[in-house]
């Protein structure tokens, strides 16, 4: 997908990963928001498009929500600069920093924007949005932790993220509230350690990647036009396999990082937290398997002579990757030793 983009758009995304760079690189908050800043102007023209008005609302939605994430995150580290030897008020600053990174990334509460415009977003943009965009506030939200707050935001993210995507129809909408179910998983990786948070981040990334790769094959974006096409069996065993990993079903890949969450969460006492998090992935499961079985039985005869066809090649690296999501076994038995 990437390299459907033309020359303009490929000079904005090397802008994209080099302001992410400059970010979690910098050895000042100043420097963090620069980068932050970069991050915004180069993201805006590659989802923008004069020919299509959803684009162009979505990214006008962008620029607004992260013009006021900015403006709250450079008045807090103004704030926490002014006010440093004040230690009675650097809770509230704390609170202050996490809350405008938390904007940033589209995480609960500050979540309405981000399904509303990655409804607009063609699937390569979703998954940027969707991933790439979420590394800066998270790196920066790692060295500037209040545990306290981010504990009941991390319980909110998995409750609401799951909760929301039952009655979604869109797909797009639906990989949002997945997304953001998953950021409660990525927080709390975080807080265990980076290393882990990476692991997590790239099996995510890895498997948010497969599903946008196979709906912008099939040009899909509504559950419906799963059952109504005549698919192929070898591409429903694809969505089936990747939707169950993405969902954290053991023995898949996805479940790999989340049992190794899950194991600190027991060793240390967190039995609350963890059963929350088990509970909501089992309804992100719930809905995920709703889908597969109508993919799978439902018969729509009227469009029964359509058919699609894609590209060997395509097709071919499709099916690869989502055979990698069988070796989660492997790696969980691994992990013992």
């Amino acid at each position: 997908m990437f390299f459907m983009m033309n020359s303009n758009k490929m000079l904005f995304f090397f802008m994209l990963i080099f302001s992410t760079l400059i970010s979690i690189s910098s050895n000042s908050w100043l420097g963090c928001w620069i980068g932050l800043e970069i991050n915004l102007l180069s993201f805006i023209p590659l989802i923008s498009n004069s020919n299509n008005l959803l684009t162009s609302e979505a990214s006008l939605k962008y620029f607004l929500t992260q013009s006021i994430a900015s403006i709250n995150f450079l008045f807090s580290i103004l704030l926490k600069m002014i006010l440093l030897k004040n230690f009675e008020i650097n809770n509230f600053i704390s609170i202050l920093i996490n809350s405008s990174l938390l904007m940033k990334m589209g995480s609960v509460p500050f979540h309405f924007w981000f399904p509303n415009i990655i409804e607009g977003l063609s699937w390569l943009n979703c998954f940027i949005l969707m991933t790439w965009q979420k590394i800066t506030p998270m790196i920066l939200l790692s060295y500037y932790l209040n545990i306290n707050f981010l504990m009941i935001i991390m319980m909110l993210n998995t409750i609401i993220g799951a909760i929301a995507g039952i009655n979604q129809t869109s797909l797009r909408k639906l990989m949002s509230f997945s997304s953001i179910n998953n950021l409660g998983w990525l927080m709390f990786a975080i807080m265990i350690s980076e290393s882990l948070w990476m692991l997590y981040f790239f099996m995510y990334s890895f498997l948010i990647s497969i599903m946008c790769f196979l709906f912008h094959m099939m040009n899909v974006y509504f559950i419906n036009q799963l059952f109504m096409f005549n698919l192929n069996f070898s591409i429903k065993f694809i969505l089936f396999i990747n939707f169950l990993s993405l969902g954290g079903l053991p023995p898949l890949l996805g479940f790999f990082p989340k049992w190794m969450i899950i194991n600190f969460m027991i060793l240390n006492n967190f039995f609350i937290i963890s059963f929350i998090f088990i509970l909501m992935s089992l309804i992100t499961l719930f809905f995920y398997i709703r889908i597969i079985y109508s993919c799978m039985l439902f018969n729509y005869l009227k469009l029964k002579w359509f058919k699609i066809y894609f590209k060997n090649n395509y097709f071919f690296y499709s099916l690869f990757y989502s055979m990698i999501s069988i070796l989660g076994l492997i790696l969980s038995t691994f992990y013992f030793y």
